[in-house]
């Protein structure tokens, strides 16, 4: 994220998005400019996995300041995206993690449209039947499925450690973060979790819950969450480090 103060104007009319695309770094990126009645300063986030841009900027502000702020940070885009991969889309021949261990993707359209794993000889592999134009949304739909499993066990577990049940539990493909939790105790988890090691797993869902009872990061939630999941820091800056790999992968 980088940031540029600006004096708001007094005007603090809430208008809505303004959406176009940003060239940077070889890249045409989707670019959403938000207004934000609270905002005393421009402020630019990079999407998760290099997807898109966000611009957060005071009431009013003319559209030319928003074009500075992004000339002037132009190196700064520039670097930070280098950083992100290219955008596989998952196809047969590729390799995507599961549990944190690469499969190869095996497509063998024989058979009705299912997925199985294959560990017993070779490289792991994800072995897709049907076909192939399906094979996308079949794996998508595979590591959902995966996700209810490992998931909704760990919620049990740790919900049952806090004494905070969950009210329910959801799951979605989100690009600006792995999990939430509402003040009424709706859980929801993105299912690209599956492709990281069960530790990772094991965090997020420990996370999610420990704001069941502490709805902030302060030093409690912290120590609730550290002792839910032990390897808490070292989760994080698994996440840190490689989500955005993660989120980069095409399933459509």
């Amino acid at each position: 994220m980088f940031s540029g103060l600006r004096k708001p104007p007094a005007r603090a009319k809430r208008a809505a998005p303004i959406e176009r695309t940003h060239d940077v770094a070889g890249r045409a990126l989707p670019l959403k400019i938000v207004e934000n009645e609270r905002a005393r300063r421009l402020t630019l986030r990079i999407d998760a996995g290099g997807q898109g841009l966000r611009v957060t900027v005071p009431p009013g502000l003319p559209p030319r300041e928003v074009d500075r702020f992004l000339e002037t940070h132009r190196g700064w885009l520039e670097a930070r995206l280098e950083k992100f991969p290219d955008r596989p889309q998952v196809r047969p021949g590729i390799k995507i993690p599961l549990r944190g261990v690469p499969h190869v993707i095996v497509h063998e359209p024989g058979r009705r449209g299912t997925v199985e794993v294959a560990t017993d000889a070779g490289d792991p592999a994800l072995i897709v039947h049907g076909e192939r134009r399906h094979l996308s949304r079949r794996l998508a739909d595979f590591l959902k499925r995966e996700a209810r499993r490992d998931i909704e066990a760990l919620v049990a577990r740790h919900a049952g450690a806090v004494g905070r049940p969950a009210r329910a539990i959801r799951y979605r493909d989100t690009t600006s973060r792995w999990g939430s939790c509402t003040a009424d105790g709706v859980l929801s988890f993105s299912w690209r979790i599956m492709m990281a090691p069960p530790t990772v797993i094991d965090y997020l869902v420990a996370h999610e819950v420990a704001h069941l009872k502490e709805m902030n990061h302060g030093p409690k939630f912290w120590s609730l969450c550290r002792t839910l999941c032990p390897r808490t820091d070292e989760a994080r800056a698994w996440l840190k480090r490689n989500g955005g790999k993660l989120q980069a992968i095409r399933f459509t």
